[in-house]
């Protein structure tokens, strides 16, 4: 399947879906050890799939186990730049959809989960930690903190 997304010059634009997963007051990230950083769980919307369909996809694919949408949280719209293969820089605009899942009353995982080759690893952070770690999204503390209505439109621009 071929991603929502597409690359010109140097910029890039991905359409992406991810999961807000807690239980028991800590939210669950991923990281791999070529990431000095931990991120949602999810990844890239494929053609022709909802949104909906790739985050459960991703959460089942980084976790080994299928969680189920309770509703749909936050769209974010994120600038960043990232260095490329070639350590250039490139200009990043991602649009993602926050998905925040059911609890399941167990932190247990079956995770075997790969990114660009790499292993990736689970880690149930208390949320009262977030800001002590460098976590994407930046916004997940203070969303996690607060009571919410509706879907929030949450727009980061991390551009150096």
């Amino acid at each position: 399947m071929f991603d929502c997304g597409f690359t010109k010059d140097n910029y890039w634009f991905r359409y992406r879906a991810a999961a807000i997963i807690v239980e028991d007051n800590c939210v669950l990230l991923a990281g791999n050890e070529n990431a000095d950083y931990l991120y949602s769980v999810g990844g890239a919307v494929h053609m022709c799939e909802s949104a909906e369909d790739a985050v459960r996809r991703e959460v089942f694919e980084e976790t080994g186990v299928h969680y189920d949408i309770d509703h749909l949280a936050v769209i974010h719209e994120n600038f960043f730049n990232e260095n490329n293969d070639r350590q250039e820089c490139i200009q990043c605009h991602e649009i993602c959809f926050y998905y925040m899942m059911k609890p399941r009353g167990s932190k247990k995982l079956n995770s075997n989960s790969y990114t660009q080759g790499v292993k990736e690893s689970m880690h149930w952070i208390s949320i009262d930690d977030l800001d002590k770690l460098r976590a994407f999204p930046g916004f997940l503390r203070d969303y996690l903190s607060r009571v919410h209505s509706g879907i929030e439109h949450i727009v980061s621009d991390e551009r150096i």
